[in-house]
């Protein structure tokens, strides 16, 4: 029986496409406009054909190529484009020109007319007069024939099994005479104990100074590392299986810190934040905050905040980000740490992603079925490859996205010893 088939629009690495994956989808094309996310998810998502190219730029008949589907109904568009121009006074809110993505994801629902779609944002649309730009996008599913689900929710990612407080927007619609999907309810709850309590201190192995991966032996896992790890089965996961090496830690390149700094991260009791970096201390026993991409070089290059281990004086490595994500650890990210804590803190957590993809599957009355094939990833040089030499694979400008200047980037971690080297 052939599996339902979705569409992952502005897929970055691919945290929604993988979580609806697991809800039983099968993501036949993905689009993203940054060349290293694209290298990435070709690397995780050998089978899934990726256009390399601003969704601006995408048209649905192209999707369609790509993937290979034909004219065959396509079950459920997915994304999450970036919104900024939210309060336009005396102007549409949707015509902004810092809201074309957004735009463009109408476009390219409507030209594909899927029975589904699911809208993914920042909560602060449900907020005040953001609340103006949420219903002009409402309206404008609708005279394009679809129904909205109009008690639209802020989900908690912590709700479904995530150990992290990420919140967001989920608006689903469903196709003129189909019914709508509900939300999912509230299930299980996971720590950062949970999470990172079997994974061996990377600065224990230094290899990892100079490369994000090494042979390593873990802990006893929690039943949430067991199943991210591949030793354990999650009767809810109707993802493909991977090949893969789970002797290996990977996404684990370590960062350098001062003397003092550590000395500083020792001394922050677990739950508060470091005076100088701002950084918070996890906690075993409590959740993650929420985990961001940081900012590119247009923007001043910072690296994202980077939480302090709960028992190791450091930030917590990509790995430990992907872990406290949901991330299963066949997924790998770029091998520099800034791509992959970008990676990670612009995706979807893959567990909301397939809480929500499980009601898209109930709407459609299919049930889920675990696929028998083994996929095989990708070339790990697709993880170390630079932004030219992506772009050049792709096809697309090298100046697609802005770049990072390692000359005048900045991060988190540069201001903190900057500031320390004056106390």
């Amino acid at each position: 029986m052939a599996r339902p088939i979705g569409i992952d629009l502005f897929a970055g690495a691919g945290g929604l496409g993988l979580g609806f994956e697991q809800a039983g989808f099968d993501i036949v094309a993905a689009a993203d406009i940054d060349p290293i996310h694209c290298a990435t998810h070709q690397f995780n998502f050998p089978d899934c054909a990726i256009v390399c190219k601003s969704v601006a730029d995408v048209t649905g008949d192209e999707l369609r190529r790509a993937s290979g589907i034909g004219r065959r109904d396509i079950d459920v568009v997915v994304g999450g484009p970036p919104c900024q121009g939210f309060s336009m006074i005396g102007k549409r809110a949707l015509d902004d020109s810092r809201n074309l993505l957004v735009h463009h994801f109408v476009r390219v629902v409507l030209e594909l007319m899927p029975k589904h779609f699911v809208f993914e944002n920042v909560k602060g649309l449900t907020l005040g007069k953001h609340r103006q730009f949420l219903q002009e996008l409402i309206e404008a599913f609708q005279n394009g024939g679809y129904n909205i689900a109009a008690d639209y929710k802020v989900l908690n990612a912590a709700d479904y099994g995530v150990p992290q407080d990420r919140r967001r927007l989920i608006l689903m619609g469903s196709r003129r005479g189909l019914a709508l999907p509900t939300y999912p309810e509230p299930f299980g709850y996971a720590t950062v104990g949970d999470a990172i309590g079997d994974i061996p201190d990377a600065e224990s192995f230094p290899d990892l100074w100079k490369q994000d991966w090494t042979k390593a032996d873990y802990g006893k896992p929690s039943p949430y590392a067991a199943y991210l790890r591949g030793i354990a089965d999650d009767p809810n996961d109707f993802a493909y299986r991977r090949q893969f090496d789970p002797s290996l830690l990977t996404s684990s390149l370590l960062t350098h810190h001062t003397a003092l700094s550590r000395q500083r991260f020792a001394a922050t009791a677990p739950n508060d934040v470091e005076s100088i970096s701002r950084f918070k201390k996890l906690a075993l026993d409590g959740i993650c905050n929420t985990l961001r991409a940081g900012t590119a070089s247009d923007r001043g290059a910072f690296t994202s905040p980077r939480p302090i281990h709960p028992v190791i004086p450091r930030v917590i490595t990509v790995r430990e980000a992907a872990r406290l994500h949901s991330y299963p650890d066949w997924f790998r990210f770029h091998a520099t740490k800034w791509h992959g804590f970008r990676q990670i803190g612009n995706s979807v957590p893959p567990l909301l992603a397939r809480a929500v993809g499980g009601q898209i599957m109930k709407t459609l009355r299919k049930q889920p079925e675990k696929p028998p094939k083994t996929l095989a990833l990708g070339n790990p040089r697709l993880l170390e490859i630079s932004m030219t030499d992506a772009a050049a694979m792709f096809g697309v400008p090298n100046k697609a996205i802005a770049r990072r200047s390692r000359q005048t980037g900045r991060s988190a971690h540069a201001f903190q010893e900057k500031h320390e080297a004056a106390a």
